[in-house]
């Protein structure tokens, strides 16, 4: 059980059937013993090849049924597997993306939960502890963002599993991690290192407005693919960074020290342990050395 806020203030208490599977899965014998086959990557790409294949569209209508997904925010078409489905397109307008230049802005639709890491790099998520160096595997990356903040940005498995970049900028070379493939809910994270564990992959960007920004893709239970698409060094804020294949993951994105503030809203709610429900483009926090007028700053607050 856990609790999501929407930008209104709302706050709602999440217990599904899932939720409570997974918990027994996670907290009993019978079920790790289960989870330890769950989480190789060979049987995340078995599920993939079989959601691949022209059969698994007979799971397309009960799955859209059951989410109560509304249809007409996506392009529509013939899919022709249960993942083409999964990785299916926002229709023109669906979302709106925040353009003004010192507003950073959700990379994908998800649960949002923010972390201030210490000046050794330190943070807590579920009460297991992290550093940034364990989540990069690398010490001397992992300097640059003492004292920075780390957005978690949670896909469930009803969300919309495309995500992009949040701001204009210039991009490094990629770096893939391998591991295996816990579930991001956050009963797992009660129990397993997830973001320590699962597999990741990760580029830098050195934005026109946010300095130097880390956008990490981490894998999950069943998720046995990430696939960012194949761009020169300068990308664009709102262009399509890549997908998921099907189940739900985690964006996650890593700001340095000073240059980034959250939303009141997000900070509040995370302080309190409260995930913020946020859709693909909407604003998430602003440049903290920002020119914008006090009074908008203040409205993005509100």
């Amino acid at each position: 059980m856990y609790f999501v806020a929407d930008r209104k203030g709302n706050i709602e208490k999440e217990d599904s059937q899932q939720d409570r599977f997974l918990a027994w899965m996670y907290g009993h014998v019978s079920g790790r013993i289960i989870l330890k086959l769950l989480v190789q990557p060979p049987v995340s790409r078995f599920f993939g090849r079989a959601l691949d294949s022209g059969a698994s569209k007979l799971f397309i209508p009960p799955f859209i049924r059951r989410s109560h997904l509304n249809m007409s925010e996506y392009k529509a078409k013939k899919y022709s597997s249960y993942n083409d489905f999964f990785k299916r397109e926002l229709a023109p307008g669906a979302r709106s993306i925040d353009y003004t230049p010192e507003i950073l802005v959700s990379p994908c639709d998800s649960r949002l939960t923010v972390y201030k890491a210490d000046s050794e790099n330190r943070f807590l998520i579920k009460h297991t502890p992290y550093t940034i160096a364990e989540l990069l595997r690398s010490r001397q990356l992992a300097d640059r963002y003492a004292g920075g903040y780390i957005w978690v940005f949670r896909l469930c498995i009803e969300d919309y599993h495309r995500y992009i970049y949040v701001d204009c900028g210039k991009e490094s070379l990629r770096r893939h991690i391998s591991g295996v493939l816990h579930t991001v809910n956050p009963i797992a994270g009660d129990r397993f290192p997830i973001y320590k564990e699962n597999t990741r992959e990760y580029s830098l960007l050195k934005s026109e407005n946010f300095g130097t920004l880390l956008q990490m893709e981490v894998g999950a239970m069943l998720v046995g693919r990430i696939e960012n698409r194949q761009y020169g060094k300068t990308v664009k804020r709102g262009q399509e960074k890549g997908n998921f294949a099907f189940g739900g993951s985690t964006v996650i994105l890593i700001t340095q020290a000073e240059k980034v503030r959250p939303d009141k809203d997000i900070l509040e709610n995370s302080e309190k342990g409260i995930e913020t429900r946020v859709r693909l483009g909407e604003h998430v926090g602003y440049a903290q050395k920002t020119r914008l007028d006090k009074t908008l700053i203040s409205a993005y607050n509100e």
